[in-house]
C-alpha cells in the first residue's frame, strides 16, 4: 500500500510539490492567485517557472509545452526544449516566467469559425494556474487557455473558466441570503468513461474502423449482449493487464482513477474517477482518453472511444456527474436540518429552471456525429432533455407546487407535510437509465454526453444556465426583508417549479408514449446534430452567454460554425469511405462468391443432379439480388453525397447529410450486411463482429 500511495501524483506539479519547491512567499502569492483570482506578477511567475523546470528535469523532462484544447475538442501541444545554447559549444537549461505564462501557436491553423483568416496567424496560449502542470513522455505539459490575437476565445477551457466564475458569483449571492459567505462555490464533476478494447490485428483489417472509428458495415453477431453476462463479469487477463497499466500511469499523473469494470456490450469497459473541480476534471478526462489509446497499443489492443463502434450492441457514453459545492458543503445534498433543506430546495429549483429554459443548449452540448448513432438506443437516453428526480423528491416538489408546504418563521422550520425531505438519505432515488438528466442522491448525472466528447461544452452550458437561474432568484429575493425571506423563497420556488414542471419525467424515456407526451409538453426533440446546432445561435441563447459573461456573440457564432464544419467533414469522410469499401472490398467478393456458386451449379447439373440443388439456386438468386441492391444503394448514396458536397451553406449541408445521406448510408449498410449472412466465411474480406468482439 505504501508503494501505491507513493506512486500517486509523482508526475504532477501539485500543491504538495509547490510547497516543497517554492519559497514560502512565492507559494502564498501563487495560492492567492489560484484560490482568490489575484493577479500574478512577473517575479512570482519567474520563480514558479524556475522551480517547475528544475522539478520537471528531475522527473526526466527535456521539453515543455503549453497544453491546450482547441475547438476540435482534442488537446494540442508544441514542444520546446529547456536547452539554451550559450555560444561556446555548451548550453544551459532555461525556462522563464514569460515562457510559462504565454505561448504563441498558430491561431489560423486551428478551427476558428471564421474569427481568424489564414494570413492572421497570431494566437496566444495563457497559463491556467488552477490546473496543475504535469510531466508526460518527458515533456512538462502546462495547461493553458487559447485565444486569438484580439482576445477571442478559440478553445474549450476559456469559456468553461468563465462559466465557473459567473456560477460562483451568483451562487454566493444566494448563499448570502442564508447567512453564509464561502470563499468559493465550485462545480465538481466525475466523468464515467466508457470504451471498447479490441485486438489490433482485427482493427487493422477493418478500414472503416481505422478511418472512421466505427464499423460502417457488419451483421449482428451470433451472440451479442443478450445473455447480460459481460456486465460486471470477470475481466479477461489481457484486459486486466491493460487496466493495471492504465491505472498506474493515471495515478502517477494525479488522476484519481477509482472504479473499473466490464460494461454491458462484449469488449466494452468503463473507468470512473473520483470527483474533482470541473476544470481539473475536464483536463483529467482528456488525459484519460489519450492514455487509454496509447497504452492499448502496448498490449496489442486498440481502444475505441467512438460512441457507436458496433451496430446492434451498446454504444459508449460519458456520464457527466455534476454537483455544486463550497469548501464546506455540497449544495445539492438534501441535508439534515430544515434550513439546509430550504437551501437545497432553492438550488434544486434553480437547476430545474435552468434545464427547462435551456434544454436545447444542453442537447446541443452533447451533439456529435458519433453520438447521433447512440442517443435513443437501448443504452442511452433519448435526445429529449428531461429530469428524473425519483419518487421522494418528486413528492417533495409536488408538495411545494400544490402549496401544501409552509414555513414557520418563528422556529425557522420548513414544513413539508409528511416530513419527507428531512428523511432523505444520500441514495434516495432509483436509477433511470433512460433519463438524460437524473438526480442521483447529491448530484445530477447528465447521461447524454458521448464517450469521445470533450465535456467542457456540456459543463459550460450547465454552469451558465444554472448561474442565470440563480441570478434571477437573487435579483428577486435580495429585496425581501430578512424576516420574510423563508416564505418568499418558498413561494419563488413554488412558482418556478410550476412554470417548469414540464421538464420533470420519471417514466420510460424509450417508450413511444414519451415522445408523444414530450411533444405535447413542448419539449425540444432535436434528433440529429444538424437539428441541434442551430439553437446555439438562437437570440435567447446568445443573450444568455453575453449576459453571464461566458461568450461574446462572435465567439458563439465561431463555435456554431466550427461544430457545423466538423460534423460535415466527418459525415463526408464516412460517406466516402462507405462507397469505396462497398465498391472495392465487399461487392467484388460477393460477386466472386456468386460466380463460384453458379459454376458449382453448372457442374452438378452436368452430372444430372439438378433437383438436389434447389437450395443452392436459391442462394445464387439471393446473391444476385443482393448485388443489384448494393449497386442501387451505392448509386443512391453517391447521388445524395454529391448533392451534400455541392451545398454551399454549412447548415443546409448538415441538414442534407443528416436527413438524406445518413438514411442512404443505412440502406447501403443493410444490403451489404444481408450478404454477410450468405457468403462463405473464408470469402468474407474483413473480420466480422463475431471475430472482433470475442477473443481470448
Amino acid at each position: 500500500m505504501a508503494d501505491l500511495t507513493d506512486r500517486y501524483g509523482t508526475e504532477v506539479f501539485s500543491d504538495a510539490v509547490m510547497r516543497k519547491w517554492l519559497p514560502k512567499d512565492v507559494y502564498k502569492k501563487l495560492a492567492a492567485t489560484i484560490e482568490e483570482g489575484q493577479p500574478l506578477d512577473l517575479d512570482v511567475a519567474n520563480a514558479v517557472a524556475y522551480a517547475m523546470k528544475e522539478w520537471a528535469i528531475q522527473r526526466g523532462a527535456t521539453h515543455y509545452a503549453h497544453w491546450f484544447q482547441p475547438l476540435s475538442g482534442i488537446t494540442s501541444e508544441k514542444h520546446d526544449s529547456f536547452l539554451d545554447p550559450v555560444g561556446d559549444g555548451t548550453a544551459i537549461t532555461k525556462f522563464s516566467g514569460k515562457a510559462l505564462v504565454k505561448g504563441e501557436p498558430d491561431a489560423s491553423s486551428f478551427p476558428n469559425g471564421g474569427l481568424r483568416a489564414t494570413f492572421e496567424a497570431r494566437g496566444y496560449t495563457i497559463w491556467d494556474p488552477t490546473s496543475p502542470a504535469f510531466v508526460k513522455d518527458e515533456v512538462l505539459c502546462i495547461p493553458t487557455a487559447f485565444c486569438s490575437y484580439n482576445g477571442e476565445a478559440l478553445d474549450k477551457k476559456t469559456p468553461l473558466l468563465r462559466s465557473m466564475t459567473t456560477l460562483d458569483v451568483q451562487a454566493k449571492r444566494i448563499l448570502a441570503l442564508f447567512g453564509k459567505k464561502p470563499k468559493r462555490v465550485v462545480p465538481s464533476v466525475g466523468d464515467e468513461q466508457e470504451y471498447f478494447l479490441i485486438r489490433k490485428d482485427a482493427y487493422r483489417r477493418r478500414r472503416d474502423l481505422v478511418i472512421c472509428g466505427r464499423t460502417l458495415f457488419g451483421a449482428t453477431p451470433c451472440k451479442g449482449q443478450e445473455l447480460e453476462e459481460h456486465y460486471f463479469g470477470a475481466i479477461r487477463p489481457t484486459v486486466s493487464a491493460y487496466m493495471k497499466d492504465l491505472d498506474n500511469e493515471l495515478w502517477a499523473l494525479g488522476i484519481p482513477s477509482k472504479t473499473k469494470h466490464n460494461e454491458v456490450a462484449p469488449c466494452q469497459h468503463e473507468l470512473a474517477p473520483v470527483y474533482s473541480e470541473v476544470n481539473e476534471a475536464v483536463d483529467n478526462n482528456l488525459l484519460i482518453m489519450e492514455k487509454m489509446k496509447l497504452i492499448a497499443s502496448r498490449h496489442d489492443l486498440v481502444c475505441l472511444l467512438h460512441e457507436k463502434p458496433f451496430d446492434g450492441v451498446n454504444g459508449s457514453g460519458k456520464h457527466n456527474n455534476w454537483s455544486l459545492g463550497t469548501e464546506d458543503e455540497n449544495l445539492l445534498d438534501p441535508g439534515e436540518t430544515p434550513l439546509e433543506n430550504l437551501q437545497f430546495v432553492v438550488f434544486l429549483t434553480a437547476v430545474i429552471e435552468a434545464v427547462d429554459n435551456y434544454q436545447d443548449l444542453l442537447r446541443m452540448s452533447a451533439a456529435s456525429c458519433g453520438n447521433d448513432h447512440r442517443l435513443g438506443a437501448n443504452e442511452a437516453p433519448p435526445a429529449i432533455i428531461s429530469i428524473f428526480l425519483g419518487d421522494q423528491l418528486t413528492e417533495v416538489v409536488q408538495t411545494i407546487m400544490d402549496g401544501k408546504a409552509s414555513v414557520h418563521a418563528i422556529h425557522g422550520v420548513l414544513d413539508l407535510g409528511a416530513d419527507t425531505l428531512p428523511k432523505l438519505e444520500r441514495d434516495n432515488t432509483d436509477r433511470n437509465r433512460t433519463s438524460p438528466f437524473a438526480f442521483t442522491g447529491n448530484k445530477f448525472e447528465f447521461r447524454a454526453v458521448g464517450s469521445e466528447a470533450n465535456v467542457s461544452d456540456a459543463n459550460m452550458v450547465l454552469d451558465t444556465a444554472v448561474a442565470k437561474s440563480l441570478k434571477s432568484m437573487a435579483d428577486a429575493l435580495e429585496q425581501v426583508p430578512a424576516e420574510s425571506f423563508q416564505e418568499a423563497a418558498l413561494e419563488y420556488c413554488k412558482q418556478s417549479l410550476i412554470a417548469h414542471r414540464r421538464v420533470l419525467f420519471s417514466g420510460d424515456g424509450y417508450s413511444d408514449n414519451w415522445y408523444e407526451e414530450a411533444e405535447r409538453r413542448g419539449l425540444v426533440n432535436n434528433r440529429t446534430t444538424a437539428d441541434a446546432l442551430p439553437c446555439l445561435v438562437a437570440e435567447k441563447n446568445i443573450e444568455l452567454f453575453e449576459e453571464m459573461g461566458v461568450l461574446t456573440r462572435s465567439e458563439v457564432i465561431c463555435r456554431y460554425d466550427s461544430k457545423l464544419d466538423k460534423y460535415n467533414k466527418l459525415m463526408n469522410i464516412e460517406a466516402t469511405t462507405m462507397v469505396r469499401e462497398a465498391r472495392r472490398t465487399y461487392r467484388p467478393v460477393i460477386t466472386a462468391y456468386a460466380t463460384k456458386v453458379a459454376k458449382g451449379l453448372e457442374t452438378i447439373r452436368a452430372a444430372g443432379a439438378e433437383e438436389a440443388m434447389q437450395w443452392e439456386q436459391n442462394t445464387l438468386n439471393q446473391l444476385c439480388r443482393g448485388i443489384t441492391d448494393i449497386n442501387e444503394a451505392i448509386e443512391a448514396l453517391d447521388e445524395v453525397h454529391q448533392k451534400a458536397e455541392a451545398t454551399v451553406d454549412n447548415q443546409e449541408q448538415a441538414n442534407c447529410y443528416a436527413h438524406e445521406v445518413a438514411p442512404a448510408m443505412a440502406t447501403l449498410r443493410a444490403t451489404v450486411d444481408a450478404m454477410e449472412e450468405i457468403v462463405a466465411a473464408d470469402y468474407w474480406p474483413v473480420p466480422t463482429y463475431d471475430d472482433i468482439l470475442f477473443y481470448v
